[in-house]
């Protein structure tokens, strides 16, 4: 574990490195980059064994298809692109100020900070790397002191890789991490629960730090007109979207809106396409656990409230098996949910699955905007006015048509919150500009057509300037 002597003596040695090479080539980054990309590529087999311990059991697959997958696209993406990212923008100048010539310079800020959450310990380790290594910067990684074993594989990948006056990762618990957010960063990047979101950013104000938050919320999965909406379809993308790593992703689908005649259609078409990805759960290992027991209590709770509540369960559970001495829950869909509920209050981070009916797609889109504004927002069907009314009626970080959580895998799309959600966005080109200082540059020569509005006031000229330009 780091300790803050040690956290301390880590950030000054990355400040003084930066002010030694403030500006790195685009050469130094691809460099970097592809560092990266070959030790996550020769040591994937211990980063999935490592948070495979952390979570008792998580899905291979699902841990090179959420994590390594996009990881390394990422950094292929960015690697492709740098180059081009780094050129200045040349911008216009004012026919009143000439002769001049303007552009934008973009510049590393310097040392970038990033905390970890324990749901995807790696990719979200990687992806903001990948864009604060793209703009230069040097960077510290905080790790979730929840997967012990992945934040040391990551340790040793990144020690590998960089000398800790370019990046390091420093592990230890919530005192860590409160040092951390304290720290004077040119930049921080938090990605966790919102009530934490709220207390980086308190602790950052303090230094003027900006931040870049991405949170989570109750995204919404709205079925349209059933006469544009393919309801099994539907169900089997919203139920990969659920059931991956358990339903522990920021981007899951929360809750389902649906045509209050369609429900049990609905219900049916769930049942079936979660049975046929997972027809059984105890020993299957396609299907991922809780992270720990507190996480695992707290869903029983949430789900215990809904019941005591008058909720109506579906529990998917081909085999009938049972479940105890391991942190499993199943996909399980909830009905006839009220307001007052626990599950309906606040992100649920796991597999359970609340289906809201809806008369009307007023309806539908009031539900939306009666609460936070969303990290992402799921619609199924073909009706053109109905996406248009998601796209100017509503807000969430992100919006899929008939399709859900995969447009975070979206190299060349922004990520990023809005309100609770959070705020700022990387991942593209987006990322890039996140870590950089966009700094302008106005330049001129010898001639200086601006001493013509010098002092004293009053002149043939500038009487000429107001006449041509304030009109």
């Amino acid at each position: 574990m780091t300790t803050t002597a040690e956290l301390t003596q880590l950030f000054a040695a990355q400040k003084t490195a930066f002010h030694a090479a403030p500006f790195p080539s685009a050469q130094e980054r691809v460099e970097n980059l592809e560092k990266l990309r070959v030790a996550l590529l020769e040591q994937q087999e211990s980063l999935i064994a490592a948070i495979h311990d952390d979570f008792g059991r998580r899905s291979a697959d699902e841990t090179r298809l959420a994590e390594l997958l996009p990881s390394i696209e990422g950094i292929r993406y960015a690697q492709k692109r740098v180059k081009r990212w780094m050129r200045p923008s040349k911008r216009k100048v004012g026919a009143a100020f000439q002769p001049a010539s303007a552009k934008v310079v973009y510049q590393p800020l310097g040392v970038v900070g990033v905390i970890v959450p324990w749901n995807y310990p790696l990719y979200l380790a990687i992806g903001p790397l990948v864009a604060a290594l793209s703009a230069g910067n040097r960077v510290l990684i905080k790790m979730s002191e929840y997967t012990p074993a992945t934040a040391t594989a990551v340790q040793k990948l990144i020690a590998e890789c960089f000398a800790p006056t370019d990046v390091a990762v420093v592990t230890g618990d919530s005192d860590i991490g409160i040092a951390f957010s304290e720290l004077p960063f040119d930049h921080l990047l938090f990605t966790g629960g919102t009530s934490i979101g709220r207390n980086v950013m308190q602790a950052a104000a303090k230094n003027l730090t900006p931040v870049t938050l991405e949170l989570g919320g109750k995204s919404p999965a709205i079925l349209g007109n059933p006469r544009h909406c393919d309801l099994e379809a539907a169900a089997e993308r919203i139920a990969f979207g659920k059931a991956l790593n358990a339903g522990q992703t920021c981007v899951a689908p929360d809750y389902i809106l649906c045509p209050e005649a369609q429900v049990e259609d609905l219900v049916a078409a769930l049942k079936s396409a979660f049975s046929r990805m997972y027809p059984s759960f105890r020993d299957n290992p396609d299907y991922s656990w809780i992270i720990n027991d507190k996480q695992f209590k707290r869903l029983h709770n949430v789900l215990q409230d809904a019941i005591t509540r008058g909720a109506d369960v579906h529990s998917i559970n081909p085999n009938n098996e049972t479940f105890e001495s391991t942190r499993l829950i199943p996909p399980t869909i909830v009905n006839n949910v009220t307001t007052d509920m626990a599950i309906m209050q606040a992100e649920i981070f796991g597999p359970l699955l609340p289906i809201v009916p809806y008369q009307t797609f007023d309806q539908a889109l009031a539900h939306v905007r009666s609460g936070e504004r969303p990290l992402a927002l799921y619609y199924f069907g073909e009706d053109s006015d109905e996406r248009r009314q998601i796209l100017e009626q509503t807000h969430s970080g992100g919006v899929c048509f008939n399709e859900a959580v995969f447009h975070v895998a979206q190299d060349d799309l922004p990520f990023g919150g809005v309100g609770a959600s959070g705020m700022g966005h990387y991942h593209a080109h987006e990322g890039f500009l996140t870590f950089s200082q966009a700094r302008a540059v106005l330049a001129k020569g010898r001639l200086n057509s601006a001493k013509f509005i010098y002092p004293p006031y009053g002149g043939k000229i500038l009487q000429l300037i107001y006449k041509l330009f304030i009109r």
